[in-house]
């Protein structure tokens, strides 16, 4: 998965200095990051109503243009892939998990990371401590 997201965000990359006209990548790119940011917010509203409607394909289908839209607004951003997957790794340090950490504990864990004793494990609508 990643090499698909290293290859879609090198495209994007490949894109940047196209003629807009022909390149719906390069056009993006010069409208700017508050229309990349429309698109992608676009896209993931799509997406979650595909999945109340339950419709698995197009679920499928607006991800990948939400990936898509993400990876233009990395490339305006110079944000790399890389630099999210670190993110990742670093928060599956703090929970053992790579889970999004809760508002109280991503304060605690700036303030007083030693404070964390154990990770905290999503579980549907409950959050639970892991066991040690």
């Amino acid at each position: 998965m990643t090499d698909s997201i290293e290859r879609l965000y090198r495209a994007v990359l490949a894109a940047r200095d196209l003629d807009p006209a022909r390149s719906r990548t390069a056009k993006l790119i010069r409208q700017g990051a508050p229309k990349m940011a429309k698109k992608l917010a676009e896209e993931a509203i799509e997406v979650a109503i595909d999945a109340v409607n339950g419709d698995a394909q197009a679920v499928v289908r607006e991800s990948a243009d939400l990936m898509y839209n993400l990876a233009v607004l990395w490339a305006e951003l110079d944000i790399r892939p890389e630099d999210v997957w670190r993110e990742m790794d670093r928060r599956e340090l703090l929970l053992g998990i790579a889970e999004k950490l809760p508002k109280a504990e991503m304060k605690l864990a700036k303030a007083a990371p030693e404070r964390l004793s154990r990770p905290i494990v999503a579980l549907g609508e409950r959050t639970i401590r892991k066991r040690n």
